[in-house]
């Protein structure tokens, strides 16, 4: 990770659940009518089995990119790591940052997610968003 020798892990945390709520509803039509496909005569089993396959390939594939979602709050920095194959990697240096910005919808005040701002990174889905920001804005 891009933490150095001398930083202090404070939060490693994943985005809110939230963000898989979009992917897991496109993907429920598909799982849906998949079985229905399943019960008529041929060619529609082949079209109902490929509905459920597409169904599950789109709800693994947000749960996958999920999970390799961090955002990781040391003494020093704010880091965004994202990706697999492709790790991709974003940071801020805390000492440089003039603002640090929460942003909350109604939804996400219920929920328990916000957008965070740092300088010129913007996180956002950021679960418990408040104990971020009071780690970063002391």
């Amino acid at each position: 990770m891009l933490t150095e020798p001398n930083e202090r892990v404070r939060l490693e945390a994943r985005p809110h659940a939230v963000v898989l709520a979009r992917p897991v509803a496109a993907a429920l039509p598909f799982v849906a009518l998949g079985p229905v496909g399943l019960t008529l005569p041929w060619p529609f089993p082949l079209a109902g089995a490929l509905l459920m396959t597409a169904g599950a390939l789109l709800a693994v594939g947000a749960l996958w990119r999920w999970e390799r979602t961090h955002l990781v709050v040391t003494t020093d920095k704010l880091i965004l790591v994202r990706g697999t194959l492709r790790r991709r990697a974003a940071a801020v240096r805390l000492a440089r940052v003039e603002a640090i910005e929460l942003e909350q919808t109604l939804a996400g005040r219920l929920l328990g997610y916000g957008t965070l701002s740092a300088g010129g990174l913007e996180i956002p889905f950021v679960s418990r968003p408040r104990e971020v920001y009071r780690l970063l804005h002391p």
